[in-house]
């Protein structure tokens, strides 16, 4: 499923507009309202009742909707549907449910299968390398040394729905093929552990291992990834955080020496967690995980070709073909800078053209006509690009889904990147410097303020003597920083709340016109068992739910790293609004897993994935920025005053590359460092090695010698005696005394004995020191 893209607020006349008592007061509002829907949800006197605390072993719940089929259709895709699932091994149970749907629940049908499919799970991992030795021969004696976790198992049972029935799945693909009638797949809530998550987590400062490891076992590896990232980027931050107050109080803004230490800081960070998410695979267990490939059920292949070394045979699609597509991308780009580019840079003129140029009446109230503009058509724009992105994915026509998503995220990052950093970049890179250049030119801009403006005087642009605003560029980073992180939590918040409610008024829609066409649309909860009726209200409300997405959560962070890479030498303190941000925001998306949307399927990863080098190309441009910014504005603070006459072109090149080539060289030398250091991801692959040497070895050579055989060291060798000798000479005699080799290492036995002759060398033609002092007299 495509990731929409999620733009920041209108950056335009928003600054003087929040503030900082107004942020204050919303952060207070929110989190009030945040904690109180914890409170109801789980207050003890709740209505929910006991419903709360028990799923009936319950594994996926599959939403079957029929609200736009025929009564035949509906019963043939749902006899289908219970089919596909009993035929892999999963027990079922339907419900009805409101809104011409049904709830089909669905578990392993037995415990012994279940153990099946996590032995061969667990197999696969191993011969993939992913675990260092093979389980247990003994199936029993594996799942008891290594008990199955609800991840584990969660995800395995969601793979037997989802799976196409070559590779011994259901083949059940929600909204697609055959199965348009399925909306959804989701596992129920864990209320009880969700509850004392929340608490636990809202009550400390500080994740620890095994606040990270309960995460993994319960939502998955990839949500632990990002917790894990989130925790160290938080703990990172102490420190921007600390020295940027220090540089705002002292060095003051556009200072070399904070943007040197910020880069710096950059380098440190992003090689960091480069070393620290293998660490954390290694330790989870799902280090080459990648390598296990999940098969899109969308790819379309053109011929089967047989493997001349397995046999197997393997779908094929043309890379040539694929090629040609993805160079798309190209004129995607492209058109997505040009379309965004052109909306913000009009709007941007605009702005400037009413705040600065423009003098007549409402001038305080046509100000927000850009902020009008942008949150109207930014949005249509931006869903009309992330549509397209998607699409052109899917006819690149990728054979698995983490190719898919490594591709989509490369065109979300491109559009996120304009939206997020064009503004800035116009206001430090084309309006500082060239204002006196562009701004009689703004006219064109009359139209917008025509109707209101009394006399031409009062829209005419100044052709000498225009001063730019030098505070412009300062409030622009500091509401990215501040207000745009504050309103984008606020709408986590309340968006999916308000999009629940739009939806289950269009699905009340859809079924009253089904009950017209004859359909049973009454009230469900009637129908219910007394016993189940609690239960099946949590159940449904929980259907109404969005479905988590991590990498929305990931993109948010990436892109705050970059405000700090880019554009912090322009405002120090943003690594303190960053510090507070993410204290609330980590504390907040486990509250967004636990509330507001579905639980996730815990998929497994053994990294971040592509953001990984989406923080490298940030860090690395922060390099180049940062050393442009110093070079225009350092001195007075106000840069060149509108006018480029001043700039010496050949200067800011010259300081950009410099700046470029010791982020190089600092780089090399920081993962040069830390590659030396060792770390208990390490310690434990060693450890596991060394097992997996002496299991093998005892298994080979008896237990005796594997230790010895294991640590890859040379043995002490045999004690001499007489008839050690005898026997060594009898064996000679037998073999006709060897060969010329066997005699030349045959000659000293084992270390000891090495040694002993070595001694007796040097004791030989060693000078004794008596003599030694006569010949010196």
């Amino acid at each position: 499923m495509p990731t929409a893209l999620k733009s920041p607020p209108p950056p335009f006349s928003s600054p003087p507009t929040f503030p900082t008592s107004f942020t204050l007061e919303t952060v207070s509002v929110i989190w009030e309202g945040v904690m109180a829907s914890v409170k109801s949800l789980y207050e003890p006197n709740s209505k929910a009742g006991n419903a709360l605390h028990t799923n009936l072993d319950v594994d996926y719940v599959i939403n079957y909707r029929f609200a736009t089929t025929g009564k035949a259709q509906a019963e043939e895709q749902f006899i289908k549907l219970i089919q596909a699932l009993n035929d892999v091994g999963l027990a079922t149970e339907v419900r009805n449910s409101e809104n011409c749907s049904l709830l089909i629940f669905v578990k392993v049908a037995s415990d012994k299968h279940l153990k099946a499919e996590v032995y061969r799970s667990r197999v696969q991992d191993w011969l993939y390398g992913v675990r260092t030795a093979a389980p247990e021969k003994d199936m029993q004696k594996a799942i008891n040394d290594e008990p199955v976790t609800e991840a584990e198992r969660l995800r395995l049972t969601y793979m037997l729905i989802t799976k196409s029935k070559g590779d011994g799945g259901a083949g059940i693909t929600p909204k697609e093929g055959e199965w348009k009638g399925v909306e959804s797949i989701f596992a129920l809530h864990d209320h009880t552990f969700n509850k004392a998550w929340i608490k636990d987590i809202t009550s400390k400062y500080f994740l620890n291992a095994e606040d990270l490891v309960a995460i993994k076992d319960k939502f998955g590896e990839k949500i632990a990834f990002y917790f894990s990232f989130l925790q160290s980027y938080f703990l990172f931050l102490t420190f921007p955080a600390g020295f940027g107050a220090f540089a705002w109080l002292i060095l003051g803004q556009f200072s070399p020496i904070y943007a040197i230490i910020n880069g710096l800081w950059c380098i440190v960070f992003v090689e960091y967690w480069k070393k620290q998410e293998t660490d954390l695979a290694v330790q989870w267990g799902v280090r080459g995980v990648s390598k296990i490939q999940r098969k899109r059920p969308a790819f379309q292949h053109e011929h089967i070709m047989t493997d001349p070394i397995t046999g197997e045979d393997v779908k094929i699609y043309s890379p040539a073909k694929r090629l040609a597509r993805q160079l798309l991308q190209v004129p995607f780009a492209l058109g997505a800078v040009l379309a965004l580019g052109s909306l913000i840079a009009t709007c941007f003129g605009i702005e400037i053209f009413i705040s600065e140029v423009y003098d007549g009446p409402f001038k305080a109230y046509l100000v927000f006509l850009p902020t009008v503009i942008l949150t109207t058509v930014m949005p249509t724009l931006s869903a009309l690009l992330t549509g397209f992105a998607s699409r052109l994915t899917d006819i690149e026509n990728y054979e698995t889904q983490d190719a898919y998503e490594a591709a989509m995220i490369s065109k979300i990052f491109i559009l996120n990147f304009i939206t997020s950093y064009l503004p800035i970049f116009l206001t430090a890179f084309v309006y500082v410097p060239f204002a006196q250049i562009i701004v009689p030119y703004l006219d064109v801009f009359q139209l917008a303020v025509k109707p209101f403006a009394e006399n031409e005087k009062q829209m005419s642009t100044p052709k000498v003597g225009f001063q730019i605003n030098p505070d412009r560029l300062k409030k622009q980073v500091i509401y990215f920083t501040v207000t745009a992180q504050i309103v984008s939590f606020a709408l986590e918040v309340l968006v999916p709340f308000a999009k629940r409610k739009v939806f289950h008024k269009v699905k009340e829609v859809q079924a009253d016109r089904a009950a017209k066409r004859g359909g049973d649309a009454g009230t469900v909860s009637m129908e219910d068992h007394p016993e189940e009726a609690e239960f099946l209200t949590r159940v449904r409300n929980e259907a109404e739910l969005d479905v988590y997405d991590v990498t929305t959560d990931f993109r948010e962070m990436v892109v705050q790293f970059g405000y700090l890479s880019l554009f912090s030498v322009v405002w120090p303190l943003t690594g303190v609004s960053f510090f507070i941000n993410n204290w609330i925001e980590l504390r907040g998306d486990a509250l967004k897993i636990a509330l507001e949307t579905q639980r996730p399927v815990p998929w497994r990863g053994d990294s971040i994935g592509p953001w990984l080098d989406a923080l490298g190309f940030l860090a690395w441009l922060g390099s180049l920025t940062s050393a442009a910014l110093v070079y225009l504005f350092s001195g007075d603070g106000l840069g060149p005053s509108g006018t480029p006459w001043n700039i010496k072109a050949w200067g800011l090149l010259l300081t950009m590359f410099f700046s470029e080539h010791i982020y190089l060289a600092v780089q090399l030398g920081v993962r040069k460092a830390l590659s030396k250091l060792d770390s208990p991801g390490l310690q434990k692959e060693r450890s596991e090695r060394y097992l997996v040497r002496k299991k093998y070895l005892e298994e080979s050579l008896g237990w005796e010698k594997a230790d010895d055989a294991a640590t890859g060291g040379i043995a002490a060798g045999e004690k001499i005696s007489p008839s050690a000798l005898e026997e060594e000479a009898r064996q000679s005699t037998l073999s006709g005394h060897g060969t010329p080799e066997e005699r030349f290492w045959g000659r000293q036995r084992g270390q000891v004995e090495t040694i002993a002759i070595g001694k007796s060398f040097i004791a030989k033609a060693a000078p004794q020191e008596g003599k030694e002092s006569k010949k010196e007299l």
